[in-house]
């Protein structure tokens, strides 16, 4: 993938991490004010597909833009090979998606 196609991805991206962190920090406010232990958001967040959906979006969108932002650092930082540092940023979108995917069906339908 080109440079300017990180670039691109990253931006967009970005402006769907941007809405989600501020309903995230909304969400995690109010359950504060409102003085919601764990167990009763983990009650109100199980089967909810509408909540399910919302984070993956989440977590999709972190491992697409992380390692992109990780990537250009360590390409200016030259301790690695171009090449590897693509391999290494890939495994690292891999293990981001999947462990953010997993975290978020265990909190809504239960861990396998």
């Amino acid at each position: 993938m080109s440079e300017r196609s990180l670039i691109v991805l990253q931006r967009l991206t970005a402006m769907v991490l941007a809405p989600c962190v501020i309903v995230h920090v909304a969400v995690i406010a109010i359950a504060f004010r409102d003085g919601l232990t764990a167990g009763e958001i983990l009650g109100r967040v199980q089967d909810n597909v509408g909540w399910a959906a919302f984070y993956a979006l989440f977590v999709i969108a972190a491992a697409v833009h992380a390692p992109i932002g990780l990537r250009s650092v360590l390409v200016e930082w030259g301790a690695l090979p171009r090449r590897m540092v693509d391999i290494v940023m890939a495994a690292f979108a891999i293990l981001l998606l999947i462990t953010g995917l997993r975290a978020v069906f265990a909190v809504v339908w239960g861990a396998p």
